[in-house]
């Protein structure tokens, strides 16, 4: 019994942590606050039950009533809120945020001095039952704002260089420790956010902002605190960039009781306006280009400031034969005059800006018309009072000119790039181009001669300018992307078919052209060559290959499919499919296909392979792999393989050859079972009341991660006694008890135990008479796949064991005389179970009645307990039957109404009980069989109610015929009324009551005591 309480005490304790328990958690108070600053609470639930988004109630409790509660607002209803926070709500200046499903914020956005109180989050009840907490409150007070911060306005003009010093006065007053940071601004003329120039935070550490590290970290900025209350910005040499309105912000602190830091109050003071000179410095303006160009290659001149200040607000103008191109404004934006707009846009033209000093003017393809004078103009500009740009001084560049150079003769080389003239299908075809002689300006053109063909097609073609022209064929969007023609360098053009076809198998011819001038005649010079395409389908073979095409279950199945080519250092994109044909099927389906893209598509048969199937794959070699195999895989297999073009990866081009390996036949069988139990028998012979343990040994088993299951059967001492399943423990380790054994009692009584790899043992607590008999073990070894079917290998059945009780001196004798007994249905029936002696004064007796019926097995029906309590084979016999003792050696069976299905044989068993042990308990010492009575049900007569009860159409006549009756007096009665009332009209007001009254009753009784009549006839 300890070890049960022990037991109980820790499922207990498991259940407790097993169900959560729910927690609200608000922000650790008290939380002091500023009057008309924002707040922000926080609120959160955990260990809840129901839906993950949780609703939040938020109330206050004020100090001038601590115990009632003010609702403020509620995420679940909307009309959750007091009038006295109606309003406030509505407005927007509270409400609630939802951070997450189970934690919200509550927002006050402008505090009042009368929000100060207990604030409680309350989450209402989603969980099965109460348990944990469901509010939490913290404390929020709020405070005068007593902080200020003070600078006179006022307007500072100041050189370039100039030092400046600025103070600002900030002070507070809290009665709470409080901490002040403060922060020195720069609003920018035209700008609307200030820049942040320095500050000093809470814990009084200078933190300069990006724009002004450098200068902190040189001294040239500085913020020090003078006194209490004073903070002087200091900026040793203004620059033109400091130019705006300055001013300073002051923030108060507070740290709360989670050791947060909160901004409780925040002020600006007025602005200082600051106007800065900037100072003029003397520079010249250089211009650098080479005095010749080719025709076609790029023209870069460049634009030079030389000396003047360090960063100088410059802008910049270029000047083509005395007329303006371009500008670059001081601000860096760039200004191009309509006949440049064209060309800038084409990209044959930039202007740059490539530092404070220099400027770029950059032709990318020069022409003839590109021939004549350059010159640039820079001008120092300075910001004005308004925004507005001013010209502090301005230089010009002396006259560059620059000419054509004039072509010279050459000839033509034309080659492969590989230097291989026979290419693959699907592989880049690459012819280049080589002019030699003087750079110049060309232009290319490009011609097929197919195969078996005279009339050649063009390529393509690109001119001085590199703009590409395309063939009638070529030039389609489908081989456009294919095709691609490049000028290398001046002299060389590259022709690259990407993906290759063998139609593009042929004679190529190149052909270079050079113009002599800007209305010269034109020169050109051409080259031919053979190429070859070969086709891939000519050389795709497809082999499909298993170590083991037979496979035990739940081991891997391992097939790979093996590529053939002529091509392997080609690396084309290859396209593996695996199909699968189901043993007795005679269709293929897809199981994945890993595209030549690289990405792997699942197919949706069979459901189970992608939960446990691998598949992985390199240049030629694609490997499939099935874990934990099961007979759902059996069947047969192949592979498909198609092959891409490198192309393809872009373009969705179709597959250029395809191949389908032989069908492979996989077998799945199951592992031979190596289970092996102890077979040999044993008796174990006992005293009454005491504990036992029948051992059910494991000698071999069959390797690998199998789950064993084991079952105990009884068979009792009583004759033709059949095998009873007491337990069962499956291959999970989950106990389910027999039919006869699934009483709590049977339940403490027997229970099983693993106490080693191989050994099972059944424990039998406080062994009484009704356990004496036959027991074995049956052990059974199951392999569990992975989608959860278990297969059973094999099954073996233990020795049997014989437990007996040492003899106690008691004996029960129950009368073994047989007798038949014959009933009429309906009529009420005893059988009746005697003991040949009343028994041991000291012992108690219980009886247990059975019945085996025509096409049944045996039932138990009723239980007497030994301490009177009556227990049910079926909920539904305690009305039809009645179990009881009628005389110290009598035990009745009783049947109220027999019905023709309790026909059969019935016998009872009475065990006798006594007090033993200490502390003393009721224990069986013996027990004994009834010989069986056999019930025979006769059908019983019918009667005169029962044949009329029989009849449907006469008890149809029954309910029809009194209700037409009851309709036809009813009618009758009404007729009568009228008639009475009409009389009564022609009569005195005094004699028409009376009338109508004697009226009424005569209509009225004649009708009614004829229905009560037929009533009670009825």
């Amino acid at each position: 019994m300890a070890c049960i309480s022990c037991v109980a005490s820790l499922f207990l304790l498991l259940t407790k942590l097993s169900i959560g328990q729910r927690q609200v958690t608000v922000q650790k108070g008290p939380l002091f606050r500023a009057e008309g600053y924002p707040i922000s609470i926080g609120c959160t639930v955990t260990g809840y039950q129901g839906p993950s988004e949780q609703h939040f109630q938020w109330s206050v409790y004020l100090p001038t009533a601590p115990d009632q509660e003010i609702q403020i607002i509620s995420t679940k209803d909307a009309t959750f809120s007091y009038a006295k926070y109606a309003g406030r709500v509505q407005s927007g200046e509270i409400y609630v945020e939802r951070v997450q499903g189970n934690s919200v914020l509550l927002h006050i956005s402008k505090l009042q001095a009368k929000d100060s109180g207990e604030y409680e989050c309350h989450t209402p009840n989603t969980d099965q039952k109460y348990y944990g907490s469901y509010s939490a409150k913290t404390t929020l007070n709020v405070i005068p704002d007593t902080l200020s911060a003070a600078m006179s306005p006022q307007t500072l003009r100041k050189e370039e260089g100039e030092p400046l010093e600025l103070t600002c006065e900030a002070a507070k007053a809290t009665a709470q420790h409080t901490h002040l940071s403060v922060t020195w601004y720069l609003m920018r003329d035209g700008q609307s956010l200030a820049t942040k120039i320095i500050s000093l935070s809470r814990d009084f550490m200078l933190m300069p902002s990006p724009s002004y590290t450098e200068r902190f970290k040189v001294g040239d900025v500085r913020l020090d605190k003078l006194g209490a209350t004073t903070f002087r910005l200091s900026v040793g040499s203004l620059q033109p960039s400091d130019q705006g309105q300055l001013f300073c912000e002051a923030t108060e602190w507070i740290q709360d009781p989670d050791e947060t830091w909160a901004a409780i109050a925040k002020k600006q003071t007025d602005q200082t306006t600051l106007r800065i000179q900037p100072a003029v410095r003397d520079f010249q303006v250089n211009i650098t280009a080479t005095s010749t160009f080719a025709e076609g290659k790029p023209l870069e001149l460049m634009c030079l400031a030389v000396g003047g200040g360090q960063d100088p607000q410059l802008q910049g103008v270029w000047f083509f034969n005395g007329v303006e191109m371009a500008h670059i404004d001081a601000g860096g934006v760039l200004h191009l005059k309509t006949d440049y707009k064209e060309r800038a846009s084409q990209g044959q033209l930039r202007v740059s800006k490539l530092s404070p000093k220099a400027f770029s003017l950059k032709i990318f393809t020069a022409g003839p018309e590109d021939e004549g004078a350059y010159s640039c103009v820079v001008a120092e500009m300075a910001r004005a009072q308004r925004g507005s740009w001013q010209v502090l001084q301005r230089k010009q560049s002396p006259d560059r000119h620059v000419r054509l150079r004039e072509p010279a003769a050459r000839s033509v080389v034309l080659s492969t790039q590989n230097e291989q003239q026979t290419v693959w299908e699907g592989a880049a075809l690459t012819l280049v181009c080589k002019a030699d002689g003087a750079e110049g300006l060309l232009f290319v053109s490009w011609r097929h001669f197919p195969c078996n063909q005279t009339q050649p097609e063009f390529v393509a073609g690109m001119d001085q300018a590199g703009t590409v022209q395309w063939g009638a064929f070529y030039g389609e969007a489908g081989n456009h992307g294919h095709t691609r023609l490049e000028k290398m360098d001046w002299a060389t053009f590259q022709l690259e078919i990407s993906s290759a076809s063998v139609r593009d198998s042929g004679t190529y011819e190149c052909r270079v052209s050079e113009r002599t001038g800007a209305q010269g005649r034109g020169l050109s010079w051409a080259q031919k060559m053979s190429v070859t395409v070969k086709s891939l389908a000519s050389s795709l073979q497809v082999n499909l290959m298993s170590r083991q095409p037979q496979v035990k279950l739940t081991n891997t199945l391992n097939l790979s499919c093996i590529v053939g080519v002529g091509y392997s250092d080609l690396q084309v994109p290859l396209s593996v499919t695996w199909q699968f044909r189901p043993a007795g099927s005679q269709v293929f389906h897809q199981l994945v296909q890993v595209t030549h893209q690289g990405t792997v598509e699942w197919r949706d048969f069979p459901s189970q392979f992608q939960k446990k199937m691998k598949v992985s794959q390199s240049s030629f070699h694609s490997q499939l792999l099935i874990y934990d195999a099961t007979e759902e895989e059996e069947g047969v297999y192949q592979c498909k393989v198609d092959v891409y073009d490198r192309n393809s990866l872009r373009s969705n081009s179709p597959a250029r050859a395809s191949a389908l390996s032989h069908p492979l036949s996989i077998v799945i069988t199951l592992p031979e079972s190596k289970l092996k139990v102890n077979s040999s028998s044993q008796v174990q012979e006992l005293s009454i009341n005491s504990n036992t343990a029948i051992e059910c040994r494991i000698l071999s088993q069959t390797p690998g991660n199998l789950q064993l299951a084991v079952i105990w059967y009884f068979s009792s001492i009583s004759p033709n006694a059949s095998w009873l399943t007491i337990l069962e423990m499956d291959q999970t380790n989950v106990v389910k008890y027999g039919d006869a054994f699934r009483s709590p009692r049977r339940k403490q009584k027997f229970h099983t135990e693993k106490v080693a790899q191989d050994v099972f043992q059944l424990h039998i607590l406080n062994v009484e008479d009704s356990d004496q008999g036959t027991y074995r073990c049956a052990v059974q070894e199951w392999l569990l796949s992975a989608n959860g079917t278990g297969y059973r290998l094999g099954e073996e059945t233990s020795g049997l064991t014989e437990l007996k009780l040492r003899p106690t001196g008691s004996k029960v004798r129950v009368s073994k005389v047989y007798w038949t007994e014959n009933a009429t249905e309906h009529a009420e029936v005893a059988i009746h179970c005697g003991l040949e002696s009343s028994g041991d004064a000291a012992s108690l007796f219980s009886v247990m009645w059975y019945r085996t019926g025509e096409h049944s097995g045996s039932k138990l029906l009723v239980h007497l307990q030994h301490d009177g309590l009556l227990e049910y084979g079926e909920e539904g016999l305690r009305r039809h039957l009645q179990c009881y003792r009628s005389s110290p050696t009598d035990f009745v069976l009783k049947f109220h109404q027999v019905e023709m299905e309790d026909a059969g044989a019935y016998w009872c068993r009475v065990a006798e009980w006594q007090l033993l042990g200490t502390p003393s308990k009721w224990v069986t010492q013996a027990s004994d069989e009834s010989q069986h009575v056999v019930l025979t049900v006769l059908p019983s007569e019918p009667t005169f109610p029962s044949r009329i009860c029989s009849s449907t159409s006469f008890i149809y006549f029954l309910f029809v015929c009194p209700f037409v009756l009851f309709i036809l007096l009813f009618i009758s009665a009404l007729c009568l009324y009228w008639k009475a009332r009409k009389l009564s009209a022609l009569q005195l007001a005094s004699q028409k009551e009376k009338a109508l009254w004697v009226n009424m009753n005569g209509a009225g009784d004649s009708p009614a005591n004829r229905w009560e009549e037929e009533e009670e006839d009825g």
